[in-house]
């Protein structure tokens, strides 16, 4: 490497020329400071390197921050960074495993909590890379400090601006805690990450357990640790290029309008025969749908991005877009446990409310569920807490926000599911809509007198029917068990008469419009168009700016 100045004369290298020299190999230190050998063991374990993990992910050459480099590697196993992502600039950092297996000092913390305060200031999203060991054992108490720096920084901008983690490699102790306060986590198959790792369970415990079986993905999309899983690192990287193309810079302004060439008046018949398909068959209304299906038909494209889609699948949460404008959606999946809220779809549910809440994305509820589910291991769970947290986000929610009844709606599910007096904006039935304080059961309060009236008469119903076969030659033991046969055939025929009686006097959408606890009748096929037009309205009326206000007891 010669350091001249084009066209000066040849002169003879000295004192200024090896500062430049020394300057240069600063500037290269980060990339080449790990070596072949470090970054061979890197690969052979089916991992990239942070700079290589930053060119997929970048749309040109990062501009790498805090280059610091102190007498034991201070610093150097983390590396901050702006970068450009679809044309966004984007605050990152990630661990470089080649350097001191990526473990954090009291440097690192300082240098994480810089980052994350230039990311508010300049309002910009932050990518986190992690790939640590942990704290950095022989920095002591300096390692604990620089984790603590870290979480007190990045919890102080959550809610400011998004941010998103990937989890790669082997991650443990503070290396979990700090990239779950993060909005959402991504992370690939094969890796691991947990407050501690199978060899401290083996030591304290005495259990044999695999890290895929302690903090393995699957573990953690059950839980709701991570947000997506996804097949490897490459994955993981593009799955943040596509969530952040649903997600706004910061908290004062709109998701990023996208034109789309898929119209708004857009007929949307393949929800049409998703339910004549399902309610024309022989269980009728007790059909499951796949409400995954409705929401495709209503966005852009039937393109949308659903948010921990392993996790509490009779609920769907997920972001898309109608008319261009970026919607959170979250709606009910009768095809799993028939739509009833258990307590992970509650928090599922109130964890993606409130943070379309502080990011001002609209939301739209399709409601389809018979209630809350009941039983002994939903209480003990705290199915109480789970529903009240659910509850409390709907109520805070200040962003534009719909409700479609689609089918069932009975309770207190209904009661708590964004209806007009928990502050919804609009609120529209389809025709399948069966909406009342109770489900079929509400037969037996409503029409108490008719049943009761219907099972009084069996006993001189068996006698009578009793005696007609007797006339007609059958034997006492024959006699009697066709007679009960014949009236309990009758009972249930009466039993199905009410039922149906009770689906067409109050399991419908009638009283409901009536009272104005919904404005209007939509036929399926017109969903897309009128959804869209009336969210196109309330968001041109709609001031985008960070929450302010009481800071509730709960969350």
């Amino acid at each position: 490497m010669e350091f001249s100045v084009p066209g000066q004369v040849a002169t003879t290298p000295g004192l200024y020329e090896q500062t430049l020299k020394a300057g240069y190999e600063l500037q290269q230190k980060p990339r080449q400071a790990a070596g072949v050998k470090a970054i061979e063991r890197q690969h052979q374990k089916q991992r990239m390197t942070i700079w290589e993990r930053i060119a997929v992910l970048t749309d040109e050459e990062p501009t790498i921050l805090y280059q610091n480099w102190g007498p034991n590697l201070d610093g150097a196993s983390l590396v901050t960074a702006i970068i450009k992502v679809n044309g966004r600039d984007v605050a990152l950092y990630g661990h470089d495993f080649t350097v001191r297996a990526g473990s954090m000092d009291a440097t690192n913390g300082k240098k994480l909590a810089r980052l994350f305060e230039l990311a508010a200031k300049r309002r910009i999203p932050l990518v986190g890379l992690n790939d640590s060991a942990g704290a950095y054992i022989p920095a002591g108490v300096g390692g604990l400090d620089g984790y603590a720096d870290a979480f007190t920084a990045l919890r102080k901008i959550s809610g400011v601006v998004p941010s998103i983690m990937c989890m790669f490699g082997f991650n443990a102790g503070g290396g979990s805690y700090l990239p779950r306060q993060g909005s959402f986590l991504i992370q690939p198959n094969d890796t691991f990450f947990g407050l501690t790792g199978p060899g401290v369970v083996k030591s304290v415990l005495g259990e044999d357990v695999t890290p895929d079986e302690l903090g393995g993905p699957k573990v953690h999309s059950q839980s709701g640790v991570n947000d997506f899983v996804v097949p490897d690192e490459v994955a993981a990287l593009k799955k943040v290029r596509e969530l952040l193309n649903y997600l706004p810079s910061y908290n004062g302004e709109l998701a990023p309008h996208q034109r789309s060439s898929d119209p708004v008046t857009r007929k949307t018949w393949d929800i049409d025969i998703l339910l004549k398909k399902a309610f024309n068959s022989p269980t009728g209304f007790n059909t499951p749908i796949d409400i995954s299906i409705m929401i495709q038909q209503l966005c852009d494209h039937g393109d949308f991005l659903e948010i921990q889609p392993d996790r509490a699948r009779n609920t769907v949460t997920a972001l898309g877009r109608m008319g261009g404008n970026v919607i959170g959606f979250v709606a009910n999946n009768s095809a799993v446990a028939s739509g009833q809220i258990d307590i992970g779809a509650a928090y599922k549910n109130a964890r993606f409310i409130r943070f379309c809440n502080l990011y001002n994305i609209p939301v739209i509820f399709l409601e389809d569920t018979t209630g809350f589910l009941p039983g002994r291991e939903q209480e003990e769970g705290g199915i109480v807490q789970a529903g009240r947290a659910m509850l409390d986000s709907i109520v805070d929610l200040r962003t534009p926000r719909f409700l479609v009844l689609v089918r069932n709606a009975f309770g207190g599910a209904y009661a708590s599911y964004n209806n007009y007096p928990t502050g919804a904006d609009f609120v529209v039935a389809l025709p399948t809509t069966r909406l009342a304080v109770m489900g079929p059961a509400g037969v037996e309060y409503v029409y108490k007198d008719e049943l009761r009236a219907i099972r009084g008469a069996v006993k001189s119903r068996v006698a009578e029917a009793e005696q007609q076969q007797l006339d007609a030659g059958l034997s006492k033991a024959e006699a009697a068990a066709n007679a009960k046969a014949l009236v309990e055939d009758w009972v249930k025929v009466q039993e199905q008469e009410l039922a149906v009686r009770y689906e067409r006097e109050l399991m419908n959408p009638n009283e409901a419009l009536s009272l104005g606890s919904i404005s209007q009748i939509v036929m399926p096929s017109e969903l897309r168009q009128v959804l869209t037009e009336n969210m196109e309205f309330h968001l041109r009326h709609y001031q985008p700016e960070p929450m302010a206000g009481t800071q509730r007891e709960f969350h």
